[in-house]
C-alpha cells in the first residue's frame, strides 16, 4: 500500500450560502473532516489550501485555532485543490509530517469568470478579442476538437444529461434536478456549440481532506483510502490552453496527458484498472476531451461510449458520479478536493443511491486549471 492514506473527508455543500463567507465554508469542511478522522485541529501538523475570491486559506487558523501550524497558501487556478493535495501528500512522503490537511474554499459572484489579461502576462488585445471570457475559449476549443475527431452535439447533450441525473441522486449537489435530453438540447446557446446547461456555474463551497502516514491509518479509521499517486503537471509546448496568445505549428499534448501518464506509472496501474473516476467538466466538452487525454479511450471514441451508457453510474467507466462541476458548480479552490471526497465515498461504499456497482477498489481524479495545469490522483482501498 501507499505510504499516504486519506483518513478524513469533509465538504460544505456547494452552491450559494448567503449567510456564510467562503472562509467559514472552508472551516465547516475542515471540522467535518476532523470529525470523520476522529482527531482534533491541534493534531494537524501541516496544511495547504487555496481560494481564488474568498481570501487567504491560512486565515482558517483564526476560525479553527491558533496552534502555530505551518500553513501554506496554494493557487493554481481550478487545479488548486489537486495542487494542495499534492503538497500535503509530498509532506508526508518526505517524512516532514505524519498528519496533513488539504483544504479549499471559494465564494464567487454569479456570472462567468472574466480575468484581466495583465494578470496573466497578456496584452489588452487578448481580452478585447473575448478569449479571456472562458466560456468563449472553451467553445472555440471544443469546436476544433469536434471537427478533428467527429464528435457531435449529441455527445455534448448526453454528458450534461448524465451530470444532472447524477446530481439528482446527490443530496449535497447544488443542482439536484434531472434534465431531459430535450431541455438541454433546446436551452439557450451561450457560446456555440455550448448551451446554457452545458456549462458549470461559479459557486461557493468548501472541501477538506486529511492525510496521514499510511502505517498509521488504521489508528484513525477502519476504512482508509490509500493514495497511490498525486501528480501535478503544467502545459508542454504546443498544447492548446486557455490564456495562450498563440498556437504552435504542431499540436502538442495537453498537460492532462503527462499528468495522467505519470500518475499511472507511479501507481503501477492502467486506465482499465480504474473502477470509478472524476474528470474536470467545467463544460460538457471538457469531459469529452479529458476522457481521451487521461487515457480512458482514443480520441473520437467518446461519442459511442457516451451513447452506450458506458460512462453512467451503472456503466463500466462511471464518470463524475456526484454530478461533477455541471451539477455542483465550481468554487475554484474547493473543486479538486470535492472530486477526492466523492471518490473516497465510492471506495468506502458510502455513496448511497449513486454508488457504483460491485466493490470498487481503484478511483481516479483529474482537475484542470488555467493557464494549463492538470492534477491527477489515483486512490485505492
Amino acid at each position: 500500500m501507499s505510504d499516504v492514506a486519506v483518513i478524513g473527508i469533509g465538504l460544505h455543500n456547494f452552491g450559494r450560502s448567503p449567510d456564510l463567507s467562503g472562509l467559514e465554508q472552508g472551516a465547516s469542511a475542515v471540522r467535518e473532516a476532523l470529525k470523520d478522522a476522529g482527531i482534533e485541529w491541534k493534531d494537524i501538523q501541516v496544511a495547504y489550501g487555496g481560494s481564488q475570491d474568498a481570501g487567504n486559506a491560512d486565515a482558517l487558523v483564526n476560525q479553527l485555532g491558533l496552534t502555530g501550524l505551518q500553513f501554506t497558501n496554494i493557487w493554481n487556478g481550478c487545479a488548486t485543490g489537486g495542487s494542495s493535495l499534492n503538497a500535503a501528500f509530498n509532506a508526508i512522503e518526505s517524512g516532514s509530517a505524519e498528519i496533513a490537511l488539504a483544504v479549499g474554499f471559494d465564494k464567487h459572484a454569479p456570472g462567468a469568470f472574466n480575468a484581466d489579461p495583465a494578470d496573466w502576462g497578456l496584452d489588452p488585445w487578448y481580452g478585447e478579442s473575448g478569449l479571456m471570457l472562458t466560456t468563449q475559449f472553451f467553445a472555440m476549443k471544443i469546436q476544433r476538437y469536434m471537427h478533428d475527431y467527429g464528435i457531435t452535439d449529441d455527445a455534448l447533450i448526453r454528458v450534461a444529461q448524465k451530470a444532472f441525473y447524477n446530481g439528482s441522486l446527490n443530496p449535497r449537489a447544488w443542482r439536484r434536478q434531472a434534465l431531459s435530453y430535450k431541455e438541454i438540447e433546446t436551452s439557450m446557446m451561450v457560446s456555440h456549440p455550448l448551451r446554457k446547461y452545458m456549462f458549470c456555474s461559479p459557486a461557493e463551497g468548501g472541501a477538506a481532506i486529511i492525510l496521514c502516514k499510511g502505517s498509521l491509518a488504521k489508528r484513525f479509521t477502519s476504512k482508509p483510502v490509500y493514495l497511490k499517486a498525486a501528480v501535478v503537471r503544467t502545459r508542454p509546448y504546443g498544447s492548446f490552453e486557455v490564456f495562450s496568445p498563440s498556437l504552435a505549428s504542431t499540436y502538442g499534448d495537453a498537460p492532462s496527458v503527462k499528468a495522467s501518464q505519470d500518475a499511472f506509472e507511479i501507481a503501477g496501474v492502467g486506465p482499465k484498472d480504474i473502477d470509478v473516476l472524476q474528470l474536470q467538466d467545467t463544460e460538457s466538452g471538457a469531459e469529452i476531451m479529458h476522457m481521451a487525454e487521461n487515457g480512458f479511450c482514443e480520441h473520437g471514441e467518446q461519442e459511442k461510449l457516451i451513447a452506450d451508457g458506458v460512462t453512467s453510474i451503472v456503466g463500466s467507466m462511471p464518470i463524475n458520479t456526484d454530478g461533477g462541476c455541471l451539477a455542483n458548480g465550481e468554487p475554484v479552490g474547493a473543486s479538486g478536493l470535492r472530486q477526492i471526497h466523492e471518490i473516497c465515498l465510492q471506495l468506502r461504499q458510502q455513496a448511497g443511491s449513486r454508488q457504483v456497482q460491485g466493490s470498487p477498489k481503484l478511483g481516479y481524479t483529474h482537475v484542470y486549471g488555467v493557464p494549463g495545469i492538470s492534477a491527477v490522483t489515483i486512490l485505492q482501498v
